[in-house]
């Protein structure tokens, strides 16, 4: 789940990771599977596969069938210090299927019951839910609810289609299920567990993603990369569709189609960003794709240099692409520390700046009297990218040219990425020079729209209807934005209270 406090107030969260504020934060990473002894084993091991996609907290939940029960673990933290054989956690989860979530990293006031899945007791008995992405009428959907007198647990928009899902007239769990995700906008993808089934949703825009493999004996899994899948031993069967839900039981998988076709529009950043290199993205190899924007990119903005060295990890393969387009050595001028846990990361500006220090290196006899051109996978704040070029400058290159992988983003996300508002966008506010300028390069460059599309595999960007959700770069946001409208209007509205 993308903003865990959906319901706070503005302001109350202060980031305190100086690399997350300047960029953007993880998605969260889902995974289930049904029909195994070892249930929670895999979803473990799965949800270690899933790691980067978040490192604040994680939870498993199974259904024990024997003991009509559900269990919960759910801890702060990461997955291999909490689901280990030392924990014991393991052992505590009996069942045949269960459900994980990887949070991603957000502000220090994360508390236990924000932590995935989460749990009810229904009518027609339990259900635990864990959700990828972000609902963006949540805040709307709370406020009828508790006007109508529900009582909320959490500071979570997940616990929103528990609710909605508890209101629902219909019999069957995956009918009451699905008219929650009815009245729903935004982005997400869902892994259900109910006491005898396994169900999975995507958006209607195929926003968040979602991938149904199977185990050798022929158990279904769900989960959100199929990087998850390699981890397990299991085999990739096929993407759930955009609109899609897939019910699991012990007589098979169900697909259900509740919703009216629309055009799908898988989120860029899975394949700038956010994915594992070695997952596969809607039939895609993330790293070839990565090395493609390198490719394109070399081809619309060469430069004459020494040296092409990625800002590591997520500029690696676009700027082996790069240099294998411009024909110009690949080498690591940036060492990067795998190691720094949080107790280095510190709130302050001089903290900022000593975290850089601490996280990345310059390889000075590469870098030393070179012309370099550093390949980044974006920029976002400006901040870090600023910094990292100081350190290259001060390890004696001779020109730094900056290249980036994705075009300039002038939007917010609103459907799962944690990302500064706009006025915080630098390519919001400055020009392509005024970004130079900030950043003390001798050039910057950014691959085109339209080199993205092509480097995508698309061709020419359908404007009428894009075939990905670009509007980071666009502002073309392809559903209803229900609360930052409210948000907006509200604070037009307290503007012109103190006008007058």
């Amino acid at each position: 789940m993308a903003s865990p406090d959906v319901f706070d107030e503005p302001g109350l969260d202060d980031d305190f990771c100086p690399d997350a504020k300047d960029g953007m934060r993880h998605k969260c990473g889902v995974f289930g599977v049904f029909g195994r002894e070892d249930a929670a084993v895999l979803t473990a091991l799965g949800l270690h596969a899933l790691q980067h996609r978040g490192q604040e907290a994680c939870g498993i939940v199974t259904f024990d069938g024997r003991g009509g029960t559900f269990r919960s673990e759910r801890h702060m933290g990461l997955v291999g210090d909490n689901f280990s054989e030392e924990t014991g956690a393991i052992s505590r989860l009996p069942g045949r299927m269960a459900i994980g979530h990887n949070r991603y990293s957000t502000s220090g006031r994360v508390v236990l019951r924000n932590i995935q899945p989460i749990y009810a007791d229904l009518a027609h008995g339990g259900l635990a839910v864990a959700h990828n992405g972000n609902i963006t009428n949540a805040r709307a959907i709370h406020r009828e609810l508790v006007r109508n007198g529900a009582i909320f647990q959490s500071t979570m928009d997940t616990e929103v289609v528990l609710q909605l899902t508890a209101r629902s007239i219909r019999n069957r769990i995956e009918d009451r299920f699905i008219d929650a995700l009815r009245q729903l906008d935004g982005g997400y993808a869902f892994v259900a567990l109910t006491n005898d089934k396994l169900i999975g949703a995507r958006d209607p825009w195929g926003l968040r993603p979602l991938v149904l493999g199977a185990l050798e004996d022929g158990s279904p899994v769900l989960c959100s990369e199929t990087c998850a899948l390699d981890a397990i031993g299991a085999s990739f069967v096929r993407n759930i569709e955009a609109g899609e839900v897939v019910v699991i039981d012990k007589d098979g998988v169900e697909s259900l189609t509740p919703f009216p076709a629309t055009r799908a529009s898988p989120c860029v950043f899975e394949y700038v960003y956010f994915a594992r290199p070695d997952s596969i993205m809607h039939g895609q190899s993330v790293y070839e794709t990565r090395r493609r924007f390198g490719r394109v990119l070399a081809s619309e903005s060469h430069v004459d240099a020494d040296l092409i060295c990625p800002v590591p990890d997520g500029g690696n393969p676009a700027a082996l692409g790069y240099a294998e387009a411009s024909n110009i050595p690949f080498g690591f001028g940036i060492i990067r520390n795998h190691y720094v846990g949080r107790t280095f990361i510190q709130p302050t500006q001089t903290g900022r700046q000593r975290s850089i220090s601490r996280k990345h290196a310059p390889n000075r006899p590469l870098l030393e009297n070179t012309r370099v051109v550093l390949v980044d996978d974006s920029i976002v704040r400006g901040n870090t990218s600023q910094r990292i070029v100081q350190m290259i400058r001060d390890a004696g290159a001779r020109e730094i040219h900056f290249r980036v992988a994705s075009p300039p983003i002038r939007h917010p996300d609103f459907y799962g990425i944690d990302m500064p508002s706009k006025e915080e966008l630098i390519a919001s506010s400055m020009t392509i020079e005024q970004m130079r300028r900030y950043l003390k390069v001798d050039s910057l460059a950014f691959i085109s729209l339209p080199g993205f599309y092509e480097a995508l595999g698309q061709g020419k960007r359908n404007d009428a209807a894009p075939q990905f959700a670009d509007h980071c770069f666009t502002g073309d946001y392809p559903t209803r934005l229900v609360d930052r409208d409210h948000d907006m209007a509200s604070k037009e509205q307290q503007l012109s209270l103190l006008d007058d």
